[in-house]
């Protein structure tokens, strides 16, 4: 059998999280338009008959982290890089023009001595392309695929060659716990990256940036109701009334959201606690 692990390298919003959500056929990472998205390297494991590919989906690389989160995603980003892997597969947006947070990124992917794979994704989006600005890295990488992650075009052939690259096994070299198909989140955390996703589709260009999500209490009623306490933090009062909405009308759409998605990925009932803190240190407290 095949055992092996694949590198995810891109700028943030390029596809990667999306990616690793339809191979796997679940979400394991959270996804939006905006930066930031993913905060931590996330570990999910695809199986099938020929093996079992521990996915790493890194955190983008900022190309200016000004603040203190983007400065520590950073570094959680340049930590995974050091993880022992059998393949890179390195992620690129054509309908992004090519900058400087680019060019960090891919001086970073040409220091790993492993076999890359670049990806061009988004191909289903054409009216808008940079790709010419890109096409010097066919010379540089030998091979190159084009997807669309959201649309599952073209992710087969791809697969196909990911498992070229990764080593045959014997049973007894498996790793005891490589459990489909979230491997190093723990529920709170899972929770509140759902929670957090919502906070991210559904708030303005800057309060995300300014928020986080805290699961305090997970408890099972015994009306076979899952319980969950959550607290919403954010650095100013301003904001906090913000994502409170008018009459609470906000934080209730946030809520009902978040809990018809948690109760269909736990295939349980779900009770939603959720509320609003002003916290100015939250990104020092956890993160």
């Amino acid at each position: 059998m095949k055992i092996g692990k694949v590198l995810l390298m891109g700028r943030p919003n390029v596809g990667k999280s999306t990616f690793v959500n339809n191979l796997i056929g679940q979400k394991v990472a959270i996804t939006s338009p905006k930066p930031q998205t993913t905060r931590f390297a996330i570990k999910a494991l695809y199986e099938d008959e020929r093996g079992k590919i521990i996915f790493v989906d890194t955190p983008g690389i900022f190309g200016k982290a000004e603040d203190a989160l983007s400065k520590r995603i950073n570094e959680r980003t340049l930590a995974a890089i050091h993880e022992d892997v059998d393949l890179v597969v390195y992620m690129i947006d054509h309908t992004r023009k090519r900058d400087f947070e680019e060019a960090r990124v891919l001086g970073l992917v040409r220091k790993i001595e492993k076999p890359k794979i670049l990806v061009i994704n988004k191909v289903d989006l054409q009216e808008k392309s940079f790709l010419p600005q890109y096409k010097f890295l066919e010379d540089e990488f030998t091979m190159v695929y084009q997807i669309s992650a959201i649309n599952r075009m073209h992710m087969g052939p791809l697969l196909d060659k990911i498992f070229e690259f990764i080593p045959e096994k014997t049973t007894d070299e498996i790793p005891k716990d490589l459990v489909y198909p979230i491997i190093n989140l723990d529920s709170h955390t899972f929770l509140s990256e759902l929670i957090r996703e919502k906070v991210f589709l559904m708030m303005g260009e800057e309060i995300p940036y300014r928020s986080t999500v805290v699961i305090d209490q997970v408890a099972e009623r015994e009306n076979k109701t899952t319980y969950i306490k959550a607290r919403i933090l954010t650095t100013e009062d301003r904001y906090k009334k913000m994502i409170i909405g008018t009459g609470g009308r906000k934080i209730k759409e946030i809520g009902s959201y978040a809990r018809k998605e948690i109760a269909l990925a736990i295939n349980k009932k779900v009770y939603l606690d959720l509320t609003v803190d002003t916290d100015p240190h939250w990104q020092e407290t956890y993160y």
